[in-house]
């Protein structure tokens, strides 16, 4: 097998399942990094057929793709969100075909045609996407990459600007997310989202 799904999630019960079953019936393994998370996230991942990592606290995103990667065995992998809706086989192997052909260095999918807020997300920031293919030596090569939160995929993004690498960007047509504010709800919801572009706008003055 050429590659893994490795995905890390913090409290997504009602959705992670199901991506892990399109990324099994798409061929590949997969392992689920479980960042801390307070409800059945590992549960459900573990009923699904996924390898488990579980992480004891929450460390953020790139804390739990760098800890999950250890578990990775492939040559390249497959990052995904743990709360996409409309998910089919076809996508994850479209992202995966220029890696693996050597045509890029990383793929990434951007929303389209699914849900009006996030293919309008997509639109104005793709580079946010966290739907990415790379080869995991490349992968686990970023400095930093496990202290990242909320800006992991500015980070992927600026260190294959500074390394030249190709970068292929993919619709993935009827893909979407589930919005914070419909996990968390509406309040709970919005402030997450403002910590998360707090982050995001700090980022440019972090260090590496």
């Amino acid at each position: 097998m050429q590659a893994t799904v490795l995905i890390p999630a913090y409290n997504e019960e009602a959705t992670i399942a199901r991506v892990v079953q399109v990324a099994l019936e798409a061929g590949f393994p997969v392992v689920v990094a479980d960042d801390g998370s307070l409800d059945r996230t590992a549960e459900e991942a573990e009923r699904a057929r996924a390898r488990v990592v579980r992480l004891p606290a929450n460390r953020g995103k790139g804390g739990a793709v760098a800890e999950g990667l250890k578990a990775v065995e492939t040559p390249f992998v497959i990052l995904l969100d743990a709360d996409l809706l409309g998910l089919a086989p076809h996508h994850l192997k479209a992202l995966l075909s220029p890696v693996a052909r050597g045509e890029a260095e990383m793929a990434v999918g951007f929303f389209q045609g699914g849900r009006l807020a996030t293919d309008l997300a997509m639109r104005l920031t793709p580079f946010l996407s966290g739907q990415r293919a790379l080869r995991t030596g490349d992968l686990k090569g970023v400095p930093g990459l496990e202290r990242a939160r909320y800006d992991l995929e500015l980070l992927l993004t600026r260190h294959a600007q500074r390394r030249g690498w190709r970068v292929r960007y993919l619709p993935l047509f009827g893909v979407s997310q589930v919005m914070k504010e419909e996990k968390r709800g509406l309040l709970k919801g919005f402030l997450h989202r403002l910590r998360m572009y707090g982050e995001l706008l700090r980022y440019p003055f972090k260090g590496g």
